[in-house]
């Protein structure tokens, strides 16, 4: 969501949209990950100016290898007394955690000439931010407006760690400086960090970028949406059957609105509707339903060619039988809100479930067992005079139609049957003469001798 929200406001502004790898932390590290960006990218449309794959003015856009840059700018950071060389043997989430004490840290009055000596004589050491001890520092956002802390409440964070890599905080900030980053939109869980990036940017006498943070997404009123506590992700999201293009058109309003009715949008429309002053400060809670929904409304507006390609893909994973596929995503599309629901919806084609005569019983239908099986003694014959040739979703109907009305019955009274005898289930994704034409005419005739 991110992602898209930067997207968007560099499309609508007319700028460019990087894609930077950040990947300074190797202890997090996930072989594959890469790959997940660029593929999710790639299949929500958001098409990137300058990155890894594509290069630009400032490439490298991997940060790892960017490491030379950081180290220099780290020292030049150093000679401004912005920062500082740290001895200190702490462990590494020591450092990372925030809660280091910079008044009990000695290494913070250390002359320059002195730590630059042991530098150089190779003792192991970290470059450290040196915060003012007095004073407070404002930082303006778009969302939340101007933003004031107390120097006094920010810890010396760690810029440069032992092995040489920059902290997250360090290398964005210089990347940003360097790529000309006019837009930073991140979550708002770094707001109380934005202080000391812009420290940093006032340390170098550089111009800070303009920040959007972004409220997080909530699985409920109380608990973050997180991947890590087995949340689904975008990927999780389109193995569950979810187009692409209605995941993103869900994102894009979970935390922001278009000031009007509408809730269907393309990444064109949103595109040109977008603004972020109509970001919203609250959390958005992450709600399946209206993302179910919203896909149902997705699929049913796919032209049908492309909404059965994606079935077949479906119908291969659990149909082994011959049967009208065409027919079958007819009846299909207008009735599933995700792929997923094709095998559940359709299971019974492959397998006929175990039923009893009960289900026969509908008092809206005016149906029992004993009617049931008159109506389909009737229909039988009626299906058998049918070609294989004209086995179609009209004829069928028709044709089951006339053993209705030459018999003085409803309808219903032999359309309900024909369907619980083809499917074995009372609720059915279409009716009789529908489900006969997907199944054919074999499979058909079988099924009303099996209920008989």
């Amino acid at each position: 969501r991110t992602a898209l929200y930067t997207w968007l406001i560099a499309r609508s502004h007319g700028g460019d949209f990087i894609l930077r790898i950040e990947d300074t932390d190797q202890g997090r590290y996930v072989d594959g990950a890469v790959d997940v960006i660029y593929r999710t990218m790639a299949e929500c449309g958001l098409t990137h100016d300058e990155g890894p794959d594509v290069g630009g003015p400032v490439a490298p856009y991997i940060q790892s290898q960017r490491r030379d840059t950081y180290g220099k700018y780290a020292r030049l950071l150093v000679e401004k007394g912005g920062a500082y060389y740290c001895f200190c043997e702490k462990t590494e989430s020591e450092e990372d955690s925030g809660e280091f004490d910079r008044a009990a840290d000695p290494c913070r009055d250390l002359p320059l000439e002195e730590a630059e000596r042991r530098v150089a004589a190779g003792e192991p050491y970290v470059i450290r931010q040196r915060i003012p001890a007095e004073g407070v520092t404002t930082f303006h956002d778009a969302i939340f407006g101007d933003i004031t802390v107390e120097n006094s409440t920010l810890d010396d964070q760690v810029l440069m760690k032992r092995d040489g890599l920059p902290t997250y905080n360090f290398a964005n900030v210089i990347d940003d400086h360097l790529m000309a980053i006019t837009h930073v939109v991140r979550g708002n869980e770094y707001i109380s960090s934005t202080p000391k990036y812009n420290l940093i940017y006032e340390a170098f006498g550089w111009t800070p970028p303009i920040y959007v943070h972004v409220a997080q997404v909530m699985k409920d009123a109380q608990h973050k949406l997180s991947k890590r506590n087995g949340d689904a992700s975008f990927q999780d999201l389109v193995a569950k059957g979810y187009l692409p293009a209605a995941i993103l058109n869900y994102i894009a309003l979970l935390g922001w609105n278009p000031g009007t009715e509408q809730e269907i949008f393309s990444l064109a429309e949103l595109e040109q509707v977008f603004d972020a002053e109509r970001l919203n400060k609250s959390p958005a809670i992450f709600d399946i339903a209206k993302l179910r929904w919203m896909n149902g409304c997705y699929i049913r507006a796919l032209p049908f060619a492309e909404f059965h390609a994606l079935a077949c893909k479906e119908y291969d994973k659990f149909i082994t039988r011959s049967i009208n596929r065409e027919e079958l995503s007819k009846v299909l599309q207008p009735r599933v809100e995700t792929l997923n629901d094709i095998a559940e919806t359709a299971g019974f084609i492959e397998t006929l479930p175990a039923y009893g005569e009960e289900l026969f019983n509908n008092k809206k239908m005016k149906t029992d067992p004993e009617i049931a099986k008159k109506s389909l003694q009737l229909a039988l014959p009626a299906l058998e005079s049918l070609s294989a040739d004209g086995w179609n979703n009209e004829s069928l109907f028709e044709c089951l139609k006339a053993v209705a009305a030459a018999n003085g019955l409803k309808n219903g009274q032999v359309l309900y049957p024909v369907r619980i005898a083809l499917t074995g289930l009372e609720t059915t994704p279409g009716g009789a003469s529908e489900i006969a034409a997907v199944l054919g005419r074999e499979e058909t005739l079988r099924r009303i001798k099996l209920a008989l």
